[in-house]
């Protein structure tokens, strides 16, 4: 017997009517590429992203269409997300800060048809523009007044103008809620960026959950700033979460040192916000400097790779709590967040922040399993560890363009992650499983190192990664950023370990560098550290 429900698809059209219905007067404020700061409503954004879509229209653009992005957190990039998606074509966020051969490889693959790009990224355009010759239209995200003339690609289309005139009064057709929405490609360290191709089933459910108190606990009282990029796995559902619950949403557009956030986060009461762990050191150490604090800002969010223990406590120094979450590109993302539990109270400061400095729990609509070497299941006791697996409904079964990959092993897909997991499901990171380092038969987790070497006051980022051994197989090696002005030995940094962790893990050796190389997406980039320590070796 089936039961009798109406039969409402999920559709991200229907956050965005809701938004414009319900929340309609509430501010979307954004910081421009050209300079001013630009406010309206989620009204407008309905009223804008319809305008778009008819826009596409006339350009030739079918459902089902790739729309390539190259766009900052901005008004003009919202209006992309639900246009493109809303009216049934697939909304392509590339990521600017890969190398130009990746962007070209991920545009040919998906095929766009069209391009949208703010000014900033008009030097990657043109120095893609022999391989642009097939797109309906290339589109600059501004004004006519700000419109740039280029030699290379000269029939660039102006956004405000293409949208003027379009009829912005249709309703949103009714789509199968399985249909595609949006696109994004894993960073590719290991080879080839890889597409992951959400669904509007995925995306709704995905912002539903993030809406939760134990997720991200969002609201319509809140003043939302995803400062985590829009060009990268959807800004963690922001954008649709923060119009699903009617929140103030505040992009900050490509203004992301520490002064311009600090600001923006001050003049529009910001009270939460999201982003990666570079982004908040940067911030942390501006305001130590500074000697800042914050009026509005409630919590933070941290992700994209691992948040030491220190982040958390400078951050509640200053009144911010701070929740870490896991996921990644193929998990839409989110999949874990370190919420406490009400037995976790009568803990104490130090275990409570051990807690929260884990990955997380598994929020509903995921599933995890770890598994050794053998795929049998390793005991959730805190202590056994093995590969993290993953499966729900908002976790790619496939990516685009392949078939279903060795990565999914009897419909669980492998992150790569080696962990631990509590009976309460509280999973730790030991280490990304090419980044481990097994010395004499034994692992040694470099995230472990590195959390120990941030809380040296010398240290502003750190990095451990293997070196080949002779006698031990591997052995770990610490890599530095030091703060301005500071000095690090290794007999202090050997100091500094002692006592707080087993003499044989501790590093061989310190390498000081001026700056630590990152990915694309932010994260500490483990491959070209390694060369780095290669290559001290070898002198």
């Amino acid at each position: 017997m089936l039961g009798l429900m109406m039969d409402t698809p999920l559709l991200l059209s229907s956050i965005l009517r809701h938004a414009a219905t319900y929340h309609a007067d509430v501010e979307i404020v954004s910081r421009t590429v050209e300079g001013p700061i630009h406010r309206y409503t989620y009204a407008d954004l309905e009223r804008r992203s319809k305008a778009l879509a008819q826009a596409l229209d006339r350009l030739g653009s079918a459902p089902g269409d790739r729309i390539g992005t190259l766009a900052w957190n901005g008004y003009r990039h919202l209006e992309l997300y639900y246009g493109i998606s809303c009216s049934g074509r697939v909304c392509h966020t590339i990521n600017p800060r890969l190398f130009h051969d990746q962007i070209a490889f991920i545009i040919a693959q998906a095929e766009d048809g069209i391009l949208f790009a703010d000014l900033t990224f008009l030097p990657i355009l043109e120095s893609l523009a022999d391989r642009l010759t097939g797109m309906k239209a290339v589109v600059i995200l501004t004004d006519a007044a700000h419109m740039p003339t280029s030699a290379t690609l000269p029939d660039l289309v102006c956004y405000e103008t293409l949208i003027a005139s379009e009829f912005a009064g249709s309703e949103w057709p009714r789509l199968d809620e399985n249909t595609a929405c949006s696109l994004c490609y894993t960073s590719g360290t290991t080879g080839d960026p890889k597409g992951v191709l959400y669904s509007h089933r995925s995306s709704v459910l995905h912002a539903m959950t993030v809406c939760w108190p134990d997720v991200l606990g969002l609201s319509a009282n809140d003043a939302i700033a995803p400062i985590v990029p829009m060009f990268h796995v959807n800004a963690w559902g922001l954008p649709y979460a923060a119009a699903m619950v009617g929140a103030k949403l505040v992009l900050p557009g490509p203004n992301l040192d520490a002064a311009s956030l600090h600001a923006l986060f001050e003049m529009e009461r910001v009270t939460m916000t999201a982003g990666v762990p570079t982004v908040w050191l940067g911030l942390l150490n501006w305001m130590e400097a500074q000697d800042q604090s914050f009026t509005s800002l409630a919590r933070v969010v941290i992700g994209g790779s691992a948040c030491p223990p220190v982040m958390i406590e400078r951050f509640e120094q200053k009144g911010v709590m701070v929740r870490q979450l896991w996921g990644m590109t193929e998990t839409s993302p989110i999949g874990l967040t370190a919420a406490l539990l009400p037995k976790h109270e009568s803990l104490s400061a130090v275990e409570r922040l051990h807690l929260r400095a884990k990955q997380g729990r598994p929020i509903y609509g995921m599933e995890f399993r770890i598994t050794g070497a053998d795929g049998a299941p390793v005991a959730r006791d805190g202590q056994s560890f093995g590969d993290l697996m993953v499966r729900g409904a908002w976790v790619a079964a496939a990516y685009y363009g392949h078939p279903p990959s060795s990565a999914h092993t009897e419909g669980w897909f492998g992150t790569g992650d080696v962990v631990t997991m509590d009976r309460d499901g509280f999973v730790q990171i030991v280490d990304r499983t090419k980044d481990v380092v097994k010395s004499g038969g034994e692992w040694i987790s470099s995230i472990e190192l590195e959390n120990i070497a941030l809380t040296h006051p010398a240290v502003q980022e750190a990095a451990v990664v293997a070196k080949p051994s002779e006698q031990w197989g591997e052995r770990p090696i610490l890599v530095v950023q030091l703060k301005a002005g500071s000095s690090l030995t290794r007999d202090d940094m050997l100091d500094h370990y002692a006592e707080k962790i087993s003499k044989w893990s501790i590093p061989d050796d310190i390498i000081i560098v001026d700056k630590l190389p990152h990915t694309a997406t932010g994260k500490l980039s483990k491959k070209d550290i390694r060369k780095i320590v290669l290559d001290a070796e070898s002198r």
